[in-house]
């Protein structure tokens, strides 16, 4: 790993004493981000998938033009995440939903700003219907890739047998030289009952659970757009995400956003009130459960919803919320109907 892309901090841990006795120490911090992308699609029909009204003649009359708008928007917002805290590095890594094939994420990491930073990415074309799949974006400076496989989503009632969704992309890799594994996720729409979300968390559990058994030290992360907050049962019930660190046993995980959409805000709104459908989610290998601050290996420092001025509307009916692609039938050459999300992790240099 190339140290010199690491952002060093020097930091005082006053691990319980007074300020006379803090320790000035030196340590490493990764971001990790998701951001659904809404609606990342080309101008070329894929075989087999219903993408027709992102072509050309389609109903969204999606041009060459809109789709250059469209790789240049969200490049902006991927390579400024995580840059709060690590204003020359940015994002280790970021998961992406409602992406639609590869081509469209090298066009993205083609983009100037990603392209500096040599952002490279993980996507497996999956079965969705739609043809949006799950990805993530990397910097080979800060995290490498070891496997990647993607874990369909089974649907189980027999009425279902003839349909296809998202599955689940697990990355496994090395960061900050410990093995670390995220599962992308972009569960079942709210046009469905939250019957078939709740199954998505307990498939992404049964996965989660099968990598920490295979490595119990691993420090895994589960993000994505779950179409859920925090509390609802998909997550706090199926996957066993806890509110509260002192909460989570050795089979749950933590979920820091429950008290961040129960404070007021959240990463995309509905009839004028927010939800934090976009979650990352760690494994009890990530967080402090004894209170301690031994950062000895990667563990959570902080979270963020990330938040520009030109990510939202400025005026009209809708001032307030996200600023989206298009809207009503209208371009409105923005970014997308969700905001993105943002852990730092870090770790003491030795």
């Amino acid at each position: 790993m190339k140290k010199v892309y690491l952002l060093l901090l020097t930091m005082f841990l006053f691990l319980g004493t007074s300020e006379s006795q803090a320790q000035s120490k030196k340590y490493s911090v990764y971001g990790v981000g998701f951001y659904n992308l809404e609606n990342l699609f080309d101008t070329c029909h894929d075989a087999g998938k219903n993408d027709y009204e992102y072509l050309p003649e389609g109903t969204n009359k999606w041009t060459g033009l809109k789709y250059t708008h469209k790789l240049r928007n969200m490049s902006r917002v991927l390579s400024e995440m995580g840059t709060d805290k690590l204003p020359k590095v940015g994002c280790a890594a970021i998961g992406v939903s409602e992406v639609e094939n590869a081509k469209c994420l090298e066009d993205l990491c083609n983009q100037e700003p990603l392209k500096a930073r040599n952002f490279q990415f993980v996507h497996i074309e999956g079965p969705d219907q739609r043809g949006v799949d799950c990805a993530l974006l990397y910097n080979p400076a800060l995290f490498t890739v070891r496997d990647v496989k993607l874990v369909p989503y089974v649907y189980r009632l027999p009425q279902d047998s003839l349909r296809a969704t998202r599955g689940f992309l697990v990355v496994s890799g090395t960061m900050a030289d410990e093995h670390v594994t995220i599962i992308v996720c972009h569960l079942p729409s709210r046009g469905a009952t939250s019957f078939y979300r709740e199954e998505g968390g307990a498939q992404v559990k049964v996965v989660k659970d099968s990598l920490i058994a295979e490595d119990p030290n691993v420090k895994l992360l589960v993000m994505g757009d779950m179409n859920d907050d925090p509390q609802d049962a998909s997550m706090a019930k199926c996957l066993g995400a806890k509110r509260k660190i002192k909460d989570v046993g050795d089979g749950d995980m933590y979920n820091p956003w429950w008290d961040v959409l129960a404070s007021g805000t959240g990463t995309l709104m509905y009839d004028g009130a927010w939800n934090l459908f976009d979650q990352i989610i760690l494994s009890p290998s990530l967080i402090n459960r004894d209170k301690s601050k031994d950062y000895s290996s990667l563990k959570l420092f902080s979270h963020q919803i990330f938040r520009r001025d030109y990510l939202f509307q400025k005026e009209g009916k809708y001032k307030g919320n996200t600023l989206r692609t298009q809207a009503g039938g209208v371009w409105l050459d923005g970014y997308s109907d969700h905001l993105p999300t943002v852990v730092y992790l870090i770790k003491e240099q030795k």
